[in-house]
């Protein structure tokens, strides 16, 4: 008996160990079977959720400035505008209090927000017809003075009635020597119509209008 029992323990290891490799073979294959539908199981959520964004831009205001304010005979450059990382983007701030920000959903500028308000900005001080020449960096200005700007604030402020904030720091640099002739920080709001995107866009669109009138009146006045 004993010798028997000996001899049948072998066999029942081996063949519990056949059993547990018939067990393990059918798990690893669906592992494998997952890490190769989870990557599909993404795609299908990725382009399940690529609706395309609402793309707003900002309206060049052609504000009147004062008839005296003229500088036929100087060339201005619009430098590239500077600004903090959470508003140089294409995304539209909202800032829900003090220190937290966020962006608006579904929604964002046609160009990094720095591009939209340079292009702007040139196209205002071209439509007053008032500068022997005003552009960008790399259109072969002879310049006179550059435009330094410094976006500061370009948001939508939630409590006490949403509203649009814009906040635009600049400097008129004179080109020819380096000096800084004049500098001054232009600061507006206008309240928002509703709660849309559509309506808060329309609130930063008016504040940077009335921002916008009076960089270009002033600079005139400067030059």
């Amino acid at each position: 008996m004993s010798s028997q029992a000996s001899m049948d323990e072998p066999m029942d290891l081996v063949g519990d160990l056949s059993r547990r490799k018939r067990m393990v073979a059918p798990t690893r294959r669906s592992v494998l079977g997952c890490g190769l539908a989870l990557p599909m199981m993404l795609a299908v959520l990725t382009g399940c959720g690529t609706a395309p964004n609402d793309t707003f831009d900002l309206s060049a205001v052609a504000t009147p400035v004062p008839t005296t304010a003229s500088a036929r005979n100087r060339q201005l450059l619009v430098a590239d505008p500077s600004a903090l990382k959470a508003l140089d983007s294409e995304q539209i701030l909202v800032r829900v209090s003090g220190s937290e920000v966020r962006y608006l959903s579904k929604s964002q500028w046609s160009d990094k927000l720095t591009r939209v308000v340079q292009s702007k900005l040139v196209e205002a001080f071209e439509d007053t017809g008032r500068l022997g020449g005003v552009g960008k960096p790399g259109q072969g200005l002879a310049i006179d003075y550059q435009l330094i700007s410094d976006v500061r604030a370009f948001e939508i402020a939630t409590g006490n009635g949403d509203r649009g904030v814009v906040e635009i720091s600049v400097k008129l640099l004179n080109d020819r020597n380096g000096t800084v002739k004049a500098q001054k920080v232009f600061r507006a709001e206008a309240s928002s119509s509703g709660s849309s995107s559509s309506a808060y866009v329309a609130a930063l669109d008016q504040a940077f209008g009335r921002v916008t009138g009076e960089i270009v009146a002033w600079t005139l006045q400067q030059l």
